[in-house]
């Protein structure tokens, strides 16, 4: 009866370990996912006050993968790119015009974006993370997922001048 607690226990232990070891597998290949910044972003409608409500097509091998990287994709779109949109007021600029913003301040961004990264306080997933049949797209050995996502623009851009990464809206008109 030992011997079978023993085998039990060391199986468990086992199927523990090669669980977690995927799932860290799986994190690292949507960290290089998100370090390549590959994604697209449109404007869905004009959100609440102080928000841009968006959709983010994510790429990865996984879908589960690219839903859970368009909440930092789609942060990252506000702060670098900006997006259109077909409806009123969804065509809007990113929050830095400087490109090169995003290497000078490296090491702000990497820990910004960090997995539970400051981010995570700017946005939040709609429909409770329901991704639409149609928004999940196969594309040669990789899945497009499409996204809808909140984005506290406000918020972000708030913070982002108080770090002094970007210039606030008042700055240099006196």
């Amino acid at each position: 009866m030992k011997n079978l607690i023993t085998k039990v226990s060391y199986i468990v232990i086992l199927s523990l370990f090669i669980s977690l070891t995927a799932s860290a597998q799986a994190k690292k290949k949507a960290d290089k996912d998100t370090e390549n910044w590959r994604y697209e972003i449109e404007c869905v409608s004009t959100g609440a006050a102080g928000t841009y409500l968006i959709k983010v097509w994510s790429y990865s091998k996984k879908p589960n993968v690219a839903m859970e990287q368009a909440k930092k994709n789609a942060v990252h779109g506000v702060i670098f790119k900006g997006f259109s949109g077909a409806g009123a007021g969804c065509t809007q600029k990113p929050l830095t015009n400087d490109p090169s913003v995003e290497e000078e301040k490296g090491d702000f961004f990497k820990e910004f974006f960090d997995d539970g990264g400051k981010y995570m306080k700017f946005v939040n997933v709609s429909n409770d993370g329901a991704v639409a049949a149609g928004d999940v797209l196969k594309i040669g050995k990789e899945y497009k997922v499409g996204v809808v996502v909140s984005v506290l623009k406000d918020n972000l851009r708030k913070d982002l001048e108080a770090a002094g990464i970007i210039k606030g809206l008042d700055g240099g008109l006196f």
